[in-house]
C-alpha cells in the first residue's frame, strides 16, 4: 500500500515494489501549493473509473491511470475494504499528468488535517 509523506512544502506518495511496476514510478511528489482539496474516502475503489491504463482485480483492487479519454485523469492505488483519500490537484502547478490522486491510505484523516495544517501556515 502507498505511503504518504507530507513536509512543510511538499507532498510525496512513495509506492510499494508491485505499485510501482504498474505505475511506472517509485514515488510522486507534488508540491503543497498544488493541492486544491483533500478529501478522505470510505471507498476509494469506487472513485476510478472510465478508460484505465493498469491493473484492475474487480471489486479488490485498481492501480494504474484512470480517466485516459474522459477526464479527470486520475492516479489510483486503492485496494477493498480500505479508507482513502482523494486529493484534486492544480496541474498547472505539479507539472504531473494528473488532476486527481486516489489512493487507500489507513491514515487518510490524518494526512487531510495535515495537509491543512500546512498549507494554512505557508
Amino acid at each position: 500500500m502507498a505511503h504518504v509523506k507530507v513536509s512543510t512544502t511538499d507532498l510525496t506518495v512513495e509506492f510499494s515494489r508491485y505499485e510501482g511496476l504498474w505505475l511506472r514510478r517509485d514515488a510522486l511528489t507534488v508540491p503543497l501549493a498544488a493541492v486544491l482539496r483533500a478529501v478522505p474516502v470510505d471507498a476509494p475503489l469506487q472513485a476510478a473509473y472510465g478508460t484505465r491504463k493498469g491493473i484492475e482485480i474487480s471489486g479488490f483492487t485498481k492501480i494504474g491511470v484512470w480517466g485516459l479519454v474522459k477526464g479527470p485523469r486520475r492516479l489510483v492505488v486503492a485496494y477493498r475494504n480500505r479508507p482513502g483519500l482523494l486529493l484534486t490537484l492544480d496541474r498547472a502547478v505539479t507539472g504531473q499528468e494528473y488532476d486527481e490522486l486516489v489512493l487507500s491510505l489507513d491514515e487518510a484523516r490524518e494526512v487531510c488535517r495535515l495537509i491543512e495544517q500546512r498549507q494554512e501556515s505557508n
